[in-house]
């Protein structure tokens, strides 16, 4: 197809569904599976990997903007819980209460003012709270929550269903900092139940679903995850692969001499080298630190980056294909089952996160539902 032009990226809906069912098969009897589905699906396309998800029983959604949240609303219409995990902007909240979004509130002041509102227009306004277990990031801290706890009128005019906190440090399972978390997190709903006895309890990402069942509560909200990224670092990847990224070759060339290579030459081949030069650059989401460092895959092997990643274009060693390998080499993969998210993070000096929210939009995007 032409569009394989400028790239092509596959991305597989059956193997984000399958992760996403994995994941709940996980969880302690009685709690639910969420999918946080923030920065366009990490970046694989929120309007497709959704359905895939809806199909597969899931209706708690996270986002990060509200704009996310009125998007999917519209999608999915009224059968799911959409949080929004930044909050609500000043200014917004009519907004955001109208569209059926439940804003997660970090102070006192941003919860008293959600429930004014609310109350002024008449409309009904769910939301989630979070409070800081020991991140030191967003959320309530334990003072301002106790402060929550003994306002009694507050409580029973705010209509909070969900009480979220995030760990910090959920892909070392040995890191103490988890325990001393999941105590944290534990004592404040608790204490919060017994004011609010419906409310959900809500702490496990990706990697905190597997650290075990005290750390599921009501509902877990992996993301990473379901990409495909490595839940466990350091361990075999218990997801499935999720993306297969092929970068069009543009140009084959045999180097007649010892010659550097690319912005900087800051590498060298020598005489007698074979390059292929590939459509995709920094500008279509290949991390630049990979120069010189990471690898694509064609003909069943790896195939080194040589020299810094232009915008636009990156270069590969291909010396150890044979005659005939090069001769049909077309097209080079830079993320598959062998080059897997995780691989290609660990090249450039990153995390997985950034491989996926990276990806660009000039390639030919092909979904894989069966």
């Amino acid at each position: 197809m032409n569009d394989f032009r400028e790239g092509l990226l596959s991305i597989n809906l059956q193997s984000i569904a399958g992760n996403y069912l994995d994941l709940n098969k996980r969880l302690r009897s009685g709690a639910k599976c969420g999918a946080v589905v923030k920065a366009d699906a990490y970046g694989l396309g929120m309007s497709q990997v959704v359905p895939a998800l809806f199909r597969q029983g899931c209706r708690d959604f996270f986002v990060a903007t509200q704009a996310e949240g009125e998007r999917l609303r519209k999608e999915l219409g009224d059968s799911v819980q959409i949080v929004i995990l930044t909050g609500v902007r000043a200014g917004a909240e009519l907004e955001c209460a109208k569209a059926g979004l439940m804003p997660t509130l970090f102070t006192l002041e941003q919860l008293r003012h959600w429930v004014d509102i609310c109350a002024q227009a008449e409309i009904e306004g769910p939301c989630a709270v979070k409070i800081d277990s020991g991140m030191t990031r967003l959320g309530m801290g334990p003072e301002e929550f106790d402060l929550l706890l003994r306002d009694r009128q507050l409580l029973a005019s705010a209509d909070i269903r969900i009480l979220l906190s995030h760990l910090a440090c959920a892909d070392e399972p040995q890191h103490p900092q988890n325990d001393i978390q999941l105590r944290s997190f534990k004592e404040a709903g608790e204490k919060l139940r017994v004011l609010c006895p419906e409310v959900q309890l809500s702490l496990a990402n990706s990697s905190g679903i597997f650290l075990g069942e005290d750390y599921h509560f009501d509902i877990a909200r992996p993301g990473s995850a379901l990409y495909g990224v490595n839940p466990i670092p350091g361990t075999p990847n218990p997801m499935r692969p999720t993306v297969t990224l092929s970068l069009p070759i543009v140009q084959k060339r045999l180097v007649s001499r010892k010659q550097s290579v690319g912005y900087g030459a800051t590498q060298q081949v020598t005489a007698g080298s074979w390059l292929a030069v590939a459509r995709g650059g920094y500008a279509d989401g290949i991390i630049r630190a990979q120069g010189g460092r990471g690898c694509g895959w064609a003909c069943g092997r790896q195939l080194p980056i040589i020299g810094r990643i232009s915008m636009d274009s990156t270069t590969f060693d291909i010396s150890a294909l044979s005659h005939e390998e090069r001769d049909s080499l077309q097209s080079i993969e830079i993320l598959n089952s062998n080059l897997t998210v995780d691989a290609v993070a660990e090249h450039a000096g990153t995390i997985g996160y950034e491989v996926l929210t990276s990806l660009g939009h000039r390639y030919f995007r092909r979904y894989i539902k069966s």
